[in-house]
């Protein structure tokens, strides 16, 4: 084999290794390969009135829910809970309070793991098996999931519509809970939220409580209106664009 021949072998070897490992990789986090389309969940709200929906994740901790529903209350704030069904079975009387005060309640999977990596069967049960807890407490179905650690692929979002639940992200992430600095966190919400956001929060997170209040001024003082997930949200004729925000058709 000449070294021109060599080389150009090589090359080609390399090549069809990196292809493949790009199709592996879009197949576990995106849900795709080379040239199928990729599905997404909303992340955002294409509206012109100044609404914003501002969600909190319920996974693991309590300790600072009870401050956080409070400062709700005193902004006449209403807010969309994710909660994990394992989350529930440690704080069924919070989750009783949430209901009870007018908050949506999201479904966040049952033991929160990631979707990628389960069968389509396991995914159904984890939302079922919430979905039944939730309704053993409120009375009421979901028809919210988020998935957890926002880790989604096409297998997932088409799992998700199956079970009659619009799938939820969010485009203003806090990160509260990397507990980075409660200025850091505010002026993170502050600089990217806009009409049609979907906030991120953790009820367990360090400065959150403190941050929310501040918050919740900011944007009341700028004319915003803080709804749920389900108010903000359409519910039919939309199409989800290349960067996941939902738009009436």
């Amino acid at each position: 084999m000449s070294y021109i021949k060599k080389n150009i072998f090589v090359f080609c070897v390399i090549f069809i290794g990196i292809s493949a490992i790009i199709g592996v990789y879009n197949w576990k986090t995106k849900g795709t390969f080379l040239g199928e389309q990729r599905k997404l969940p909303i992340y955002s709200v294409d509206i012109k009135e100044k609404k914003i929906a501002i969600s909190f994740d319920a996974s693991w901790g309590d300790d600072r829910t009870d401050d956080i529903l409070k400062t709700l209350d005193k902004y006449n704030a209403k807010a969309t809970f994710f909660v994990v069904g394992a989350w529930i079975d440690q704080f069924p009387g919070m989750l009783k309070i949430m209901h009870e005060k007018g908050h949506e309640i999201g479904n966040h999977s049952n033991k929160h793991p990631i979707m990628t990596t389960v069968s389509k069967e396991k995914i159904i049960k984890e939302i079922d098996t919430t979905d039944a807890k939730i309704m053993a407490i409120t009375g009421q179905e979901t028809t919210l999931f988020r998935c957890p650690s926002g880790e989604y692929n096409n297998l997932v979002i088409e799992t998700v519509a199956s079970t009659n639940h619009y799938c939820i992200q969010w485009d203003v992430d806090s990160i509260d809970w990397k507990e980075q600095g409660a200025e850091i966190e505010y002026n993170r919400i502050i600089k990217k939220t806009k009409p049609g956001s979907i906030l991120l929060f953790h009820n367990d997170a360090k400065y959150t409580p403190q941050n929310l209040e501040k918050i919740l001024q900011y944007f009341k003082n700028q004319g915003y209106q803080f709804v749920t997930v389900s108010d903000l949200i359409y519910k039919n004729n939309y199409y989800i664009d290349e960067s996941g925000k939902q738009i009436q058709k």
